[in-house]
């Protein structure tokens, strides 16, 4: 892909200044090109749902993408959430030399610490996908976090020093798993899975429970099974792993 890139100083989330600049200046961000917005700071960043993203000022890589995956179903919206994932996990591990993992549905570990969150925004026509807004906090060069977060880990602290940013936002960019959603293989995601196979502790409506991970289908419901042998779907937010 070829990439249009812009900069901002401080925003209140990428997600947020991509959503309302495509849709007050058509002209310029809603062609074919795909774009993305990097930040130094955000003083909103945004996790999933109501969970907030800390990040210490021009530490780490806040950025948002912009895509335009027409050719990809509203029933196989989360290939995106796929597609993006792996290529994180596989720019990750050339890094670390350590195994990367997914968190059901985007989160990035480093074996049991998050590295990186992802946010996606998805806009229909009719039943395709019309634009996908992905944000994305990678935790760089960030040595210290004061949040109530209960396992952050950066590059930095996994390696010992810091890290060019743009020379990492620019591999990632330009890396063979950015070159389409509509290629993405649901075996590379599933493969990766964070607690695949292992029996853990989760959460759901009627409180804690023991399962293991099975697998994630392809819309993106999450299956587990229970020690009673029961099998269990679940949609996102519908349970929560204990960590």
């Amino acid at each position: 892909m070829d990439w249009k890139i812009i900069h901002i100083d401080e925003v209140d989330s990428t997600n947020n200044w991509l959503r309302e600049h495509a849709n007050s200046s058509p002209d310029s961000l809603s062609n074919d090109s795909p774009i993305c917005v990097v930040a130094e700071y955000q003083t909103a960043g945004k996790g999933c749902g109501t969970n907030r993203w800390e990040s210490e000022r021009g530490k780490n890589l806040l950025i948002s993408l912009l895509i335009h995956p027409t050719e990809v179903s509203a029933n196989r919206q989360f290939a995106i959430s796929q597609w993006v994932s792996v290529a994180l996990c596989e720019l990750l591990e050339r890094y670390t030399q350590k195994k990367v993992q997914i968190k059901w549905p985007n989160d990035i570990y480093v074996e049991d610490k998050k590295i990186a969150g992802i946010l996606i925004e998805n806009t229909l026509h009719g039943d395709h996908i019309k634009d996908s807004i992905i944000g994305i906090g990678l935790n760089v060069n960030q040595w210290e976090f004061h949040s109530d977060a209960p396992n952050p880990v950066s590059l930095c602290q996994l390696l010992g020093h810091e890290l060019n940013k743009e020379a990492l936002l620019d591999e990632f960019l330009q890396g063979k798993p950015m070159v389409s959603p509509e290629e993405t293989d649901g075996f590379r995601y599933g493969n990766r899975l964070y607690r695949k196979g292992q029996l853990a502790a989760y959460e759901g409506q009627n409180g804690r429970f023991q399962a293991t991970l099975y697998d994630v289908e392809p819309d993106g419901h999450l299956i587990l099974n229970d020690e009673s042998g029961q099998q269990r779907r679940y949609a996102f937010k519908e349970v929560q792993f204990i960590i």
